[in-house]
């Protein structure tokens, strides 16, 4: 069974590396939350990023179509609206259906209830 789960089940295919960064994964979970999106101000403060650092994130995301920048003005001030496609909504909720995966994976894993036909590490001891 070449290429199949069965054969790298851990291999984890679906856990794609643009949503997989930590404070892109913190930008997406802030936007899965915000079907209008959010002000570049309030997603920094919300992931804890300097503009530079959320700038760049931000564009990795919208080079990937998973996020839209909106620019205008509120006021005489520019202002950038960030928000999740549609595209990149349906990517972000995949990948968090993958992470589910692992997590599942794990907590069997490290409570003992690991799939039988799977080896497993040794245990100490």
């Amino acid at each position: 069974m070449p290429g199949s789960d069965r054969q790298a089940p851990y291999a984890y295919a679906g856990l794609d590396r643009i949503f997989h960064e930590k404070a892109r994964l913190g930008i997406a979970t802030s936007l899965a939350g915000h079907a209008d999106g959010l002000g570049f101000s309030d997603l920094k403060a919300l992931c804890g990023l300097t503009d530079g650092n959320l700038s760049r994130h931000l564009q990795v995301l919208e080079e990937a179509g998973f996020v839209a920048l909106d620019k205008g003005y509120e006021g005489k001030r520019p202002h950038t609206r960030c928000r999740l496609t549609n595209h990149g909504r349906e990517q972000f909720v995949a990948y968090l259906g993958e992470l589910e995966r692992v997590l599942r994976q794990a907590s069997r894993a490290t409570t003992g209830h690991a799939d039988s036909d799977l080896k497993t590490m040794p245990q100490a001891g």
